[in-house]
This record gives C-alpha cells, structure tokens and sequence, in this order.
C-alpha cells in the first residue's frame, strides 16, 4: 500500500537517507535539527537571507540549505522573496498564536508598554534558552530608530544587558559555560578577559540591574533586570535599549530601579513567593 507523504515528511526522508548514505555518527544533527536550524537563521533581523548567508549561520552546505528551503516554503513556513528567503505565512501565523497563548507574554505585555512610555525607549523581554538569551517581545516607541534585535532573536548571554541580568543571578558553572560560549553576530566588542565580565555581573547582582553599553551592538546602550521562577533561577530579562547619545550612562542608571520593579512584578506575577522576590538588588 502506498501512503502519501506530506513535503515535511519528504524532507526528513531525504535527509535521513544523506545520513545513512554517509555513516551518521552520534551527535550529529538530524534532519529536525537541520529544519530548525534553517528557522531560526529566517527569523534573524535584516532579513531577506540570502541562501549562503543562511548555510554560513547555520553550518549546513548549501544544498542542504536549499532543499530544506524548498521543502519548508512548500509548507508554508519560508518563502523565497527578492534578494532571498523569508519566514512564510503560516510560521508567522503560529508564532502570533504562540505569543498569544503564552502565559509569560500575557503578564509581560503590559509591563513592556509601561517601561516604553516611562522611558521613552524599546522595551524587551527574553526568555533564557541554555546559554543564550531568546527575545520574545519587543514594544518599540511610536518614533523614531528601532533596536535591530527583534522577537524570535537570540543573543549569547554574556554579550547583552539582558543576557548579563540573567547572568547576574546564575550558578557559578552557568556563568562559566556563558562565558566559553561564541559571541555570534554581530561582532561584539567584549572585554576578553573573563575577570572583567565576572565583576561586571558582580555589580549587575548587587544593584538587581545591569547596564552594558555598546560592547555588542555599536551605539547602543540598555539596562535589564533578571526574571526568576519559583526556586529563584533566573529565566529571562525585561529591559530597555537606546541608542547611546538618547539613552546616556547616568540616565541608564537612574532607569535601573524602574526596570528592576517591572522585573520583581513579572516574577510576582509568574509565581514566585513574593518573600523571595527580586526588589532590592542582590541575591535572594
């Protein structure tokens, strides 16, 4: 009996078939993973992609790149548009369900509209994600430049305030494996000795905020505080970020203690036991 595969089911077929054909080994990607690659490069900022800027991020030789392409605009979830590819309708549609079914960006929404009317600026929330931090929304000013990182981006964490809010408040081996992690795009420019950063989460930890400026996007400075679950762990960040001549280092720190309460609401509204929640600064 012959069953109909779906394009999805093809692909993953197909690339199975490449794997065998070359002796897979442990570790190696799937063709899931390869998928989700593929994604994640389409949702990067500045898009369309052109298919070799998407092999190079993701590792993937281009004519993997390219079926898997076909395959997913088939499905609705990239689309090939001048100058590249792009995420297609139906990833779009899936991701605007996610947010609104998510429970996270529910109580974050409105935290972000009142940190972007305070201060004038674009307000993030991203979620931790192993050693990266993952945007999920973005409330940008009705004028004016709007930050490149946009919802669906990730950063690793130790190169962004968000990231370093989140870091301020991890485990020592957490900060450690963060720190070993590559800086991905742009080309950051970080300290590189690891004594520095240390003492920059030192002092994220006891002020409850953390303020980084320009050390990965030219230009741009931001503050952001930890979110923490039930046990105390950090699990994201809300913030804002500005380009540095509108958004200066003394007006950064007064920002602070404003983003530190959203960031202690947030967590209150997540469930964290409000004895235990981030208000002050320091560890809990």
């Amino acid at each position: 009996m012959w069953v109909k595969l779906s394009p999805m089911q093809r692909a993953v077929n197909e690339a199975a078939d490449d794997g065998a054909a070359a002796g897979s080994t442990p570790g190696t990607r799937t063709a899931v993973d390869k998928a989700l690659d593929v994604l994640t490069a389409l949702v990067r900022p500045d898009g369309p992609h052109r298919l070799s800027d998407i092999a190079r991020h993701t590792g993937l030789a281009k004519a993997t790149v390219h079926r898997t392409l076909h395959t997913l605009g088939e499905s609705g979830y990239a689309a090939a548009v001048p100058g590249g590819y792009d995420v297609g309708p139906r990833l779009l549609g899936m991701a605007s369900a996610a947010l609104a079914a998510s429970r996270e960006s529910r109580f974050a929404r409105p935290l972000l509209h009142d940190l972007q009317q305070r201060t004038g600026h674009t307000a993030h929330y991203a979620v931790r994600h192993g050693d990266r931090a993952v945007y999920v929304d973005t409330v940008d000013p009705d004028r004016g430049y709007r930050m490149s990182t946009r919802a669906g981006g990730e950063v690793p964490l130790h190169c962004t305030g968000m990231g370093r809010a989140i870091l301020s408040r991890a485990g020592a081996a957490d900060v450690a494996a963060a720190l070993a992690a590559p800086p991905g795009d742009p080309a950051p420019h970080l300290p590189t000795d690891p004594a520095e950063l240390r003492r920059a989460l030192a002092t994220a930890a006891e002020q409850g905020f953390a303020v980084e400026s320009e050390r990965y996007e030219p230009h741009v400075r931001s503050v952001a505080a930890p979110v923490l679950d039930a046990t105390g762990r950090p699990v994201g960040a809300i913030g804002v970020a500005g380009l540095t001549f509108t958004l200066g280092a003394d007006t950064a720190e007064l920002y602070g203690p404003i983003v530190r309460d959203a960031a202690a609401r947030l967590t209150e509204a997540l469930g964290r036991p409000a004895a235990l929640r981030l208000s002050e600064g320091g560890r809990a």
